[in-house]
């Protein structure tokens, strides 16, 4: 099926139903890409090819899939999340659960706002940063958020989405 339904933690850390388009083969094994994550959770990570935190050439991936990972396209049936009240347009990334068992109680403060489909991360290094990079901005975000930065966000957004190479 071309939509995806995934498990992720949002707001006071309770599941939800994330929705996706479907960009991996079905059954594709998640071993490298959680082995790569729990590396970088530990701070051994290095990021692979041009910088980009993501395993290189992830085989789970189809060709299709990548193109619609590239542009963000993939995460276009998350509307309904935020329409839901699962998601916000704006705020962290909404993880999965094994990675929230590895955050720090600091890092798990993330959860105190609803996730967005954009955020301080994505527009701010995407790929390039690593997760822990990632979870410190969440945490920025979380400090600083109001209805402006916000707005900011939104207006970077597409160029980043666009013109940005620091994604796969």
């Amino acid at each position: 099926p071309a939509l995806y339904r995934q498990i992720r933690i949002g707001h006071g850390e309770r599941p939800f139903s994330l929705l996706k388009l479907r960009t991996m083969r079905i059954e594709a094994d998640d071993t490298v890409s959680r082995e790569f994550n729990v590396r970088e959770l530990h701070g051994e990570a290095v990021a692979g090819r041009d910088g980009i935190f993501k395993p290189d050439d992830d085989p789970r991936t189809t060709p299709i899939g990548r193109w619609l990972r590239r542009y963000s396209i993939d995460e276009l049936p998350q509307l309904l999340n935020v329409i839901k009240g699962e998601m916000s347009l704006v705020g962290p990334r909404p993880s999965l659960p094994w990675e929230v068992e590895l955050f720090t109680a600091e890092q798990r403060r993330r959860h105190e706002c609803l996730p967005g489909i954009t955020g301080l991360w994505q527009v701010s290094g995407r790929n390039r940063l690593s997760m822990p990079e990632m979870l410190a901005l969440d945490l920025v975000y979380l400090k600083r958020r109001s209805f402006l930065l916000d707005l900011q966000i939104l207006w970077r957004t597409p160029r980043v989405v666009l013109f940005d190479q620091g994604t796969r």
